[in-house]
This record gives structure tokens, sequence and C-alpha cells, in this order.
């Protein structure tokens, strides 16, 4: 379980937070090495760029560091693998997703004194630049490169179909708590894929006790979970649950008859 509240997390860094919330999920996560080797960064990166005055050249020098000499990446090759979503991994392989990168790159910002965040866009985190003297400007983590409102739309596009439109609303700042909770899926998501159903069930208690208590969907993940572990009674619950919650869900047929098979089933205590 975590060991911090969730106003807690919010303070902390989005990396000092996928810390915690990894850890309640593996009990054998190294956080002090990645503790040690974010500090090894943010210290050759204060190093480097401090002592230029100019902000707007400061994060350009982060951007080639983290990117060009230190290089860090996408992972194209294996985008869903697990492997992009434990911090010791990305760290040590130099290979990530958004997120992950992400939040190691805003880690050295807040080191650096820039004034980058995230944001939760629709189709991947997103990393914004506030600046008091200029424009608004979107960096993809995935690769360090800029965005334009305009490629950010066509991504939205073809994530949600061709009448889907930029609101407002998809370029706030991310809350941390909100973007852990979308880290924990996304890990979730990648367990399940490997077969590694304990973790995964481990993913969705922790989502479920510190971020989402009570949400149907999260429940109903769950319950596949329990389903997979032969952990029927359990299944059974969490699908009743989602059932009653939400008795529109097109997917509501389906588990029925899923739950009238897995009463059938003998009882197995685990």
């Amino acid at each position: 379980m975590l060991r911090f509240t969730e106003q807690e997390l919010a303070q902390m860094s989005l990396a000092e937070g996928a810390l915690e919330v990894t850890a309640a999920v593996d009990p054998a996560f190294p956080a002090g090495w990645v503790k040690t080797q974010l500090e090894r960064l943010a210290q050759e990166a204060e190093q480097r760029l401090m002592h230029e005055p100019n902000a707007h050249l400061r994060l350009e020098g982060l951007i080639r560091l983290f990117y060009r000499e230190w290089g860090f990446i996408g992972d194209h090759e294996q985008y869903f693998s697990s492997e992009n979503i434990y911090l010791d991994k990305v760290l040590e392989r130099k290979k990530g997703i958004p997120v992950s990168l992400g939040a190691i790159f805003l880690y050295l910002s807040e080191r650096l004194d820039l004034p980058v965040h995230g944001v939760g866009f629709p189709t991947q985190f997103v990393l914004k630049v506030d600046w008091l003297d200029g424009e608004t400007q979107y960096i993809n983590p995935f690769d360090g490169e800029y965005l334009s409102k305009r490629l950010m739309g066509a991504w939205l596009k073809g994530h949600r179909g061709p009448f889907s439109e930029l609101r407002n609303e998809y370029f706030d700042t991310a809350e941390h708590t909100d973007v852990l909770a979308r880290w924990l899926t996304v890990m979730k998501s990648a367990l399940l894929r490997e077969g590694m159903f304990a973790d995964a069930l481990r993913c969705s208690d922790v989502v479920l006790n510190a971020f989402r208590p009570g949400d149907p969907h999260e429940i109903r993940d769950r319950g596949y979970i329990y389903q997979q572990l032969e952990c029927s009674h359990a299944a059974v619950m969490d699908f009743e649950y989602f059932i009653e919650q939400c008795p529109e869900d097109p997917t509501i047929k389906l588990l029925k008859l899923q739950v009238e098979e897995l009463n059938q089933e003998p009882l197995v205590l685990h």
C-alpha cells in the first residue's frame, strides 16, 4: 500500500510520485537506486546548464543533453513493455514511453528552474513550456521534438475520429495524482500483456485504494485479473458490482454470461 496520501503525492515531483506508486506495486522495486540516478543526472545538468542565464537557451541545452548526449529516446520497438514504465529500467535502457521519459525530464526541468509542466493530452503525455515572455510551447517527451497544436489535433482525430476537435482543457497542466493514476493504468495493461497477473492485481488495488475508490470500470478490470488468477468468487463479486453500477454498458450481456459460468465453477480457496 502507498505510504503517502493523495495530497502528499500531489506535492511531490511526478518522478518521486511514480517511485512511490511503483514501490507499492512491487516491493522489490529499487527506489533508492532510482533516486540516486535521478540526483546524479540532475547534478550533471546543473553543472552543465545553470550558468546559462537565458531560460530559453537553458531549455534547449537540456533537450540536447537529455535526448542527444545522454541518448534517452522513446521505445518504438517494444512500446507496451513494462520495462518502459518502471523507472529503474527506463534509466538503465534509456528508453521509455512519453509519461516515463516526461517524468524524468520534468524532474530535471524543476532543478533548472524551467517553466515546464505535464499535460495529460488524450493521446499521450505531453510537456508544456509556459514562458512569461513568449508563446506557450509543447514538447513530445518521446523524442524531444516541439509539437504544434495542428499536429496534436491530427493525433486526436486519429485517436477519436475525424470529427474530434481540440478543447482548451486538453492543454491544462495535469495534476500529478491524475497522471499517476494513468501511469498505473499503463503499468497494469503492460503487466497483463506479459501475464504478470499478481503484479497487475496490485496495480489495480493501488488505483482503487489511492485514486479511484469504487470506480466500476477499475473494479471490472480487477475482476478480469481475479479470473485469470482462478479466484472465481472474487471475480464474480467484482463483475456483479460493475453490472449493478453500469447496467447500460454494452459489455453487460457478455459479463452476465461470464458470471453464470464462474458461478458453476467449484470454489477455490487461495
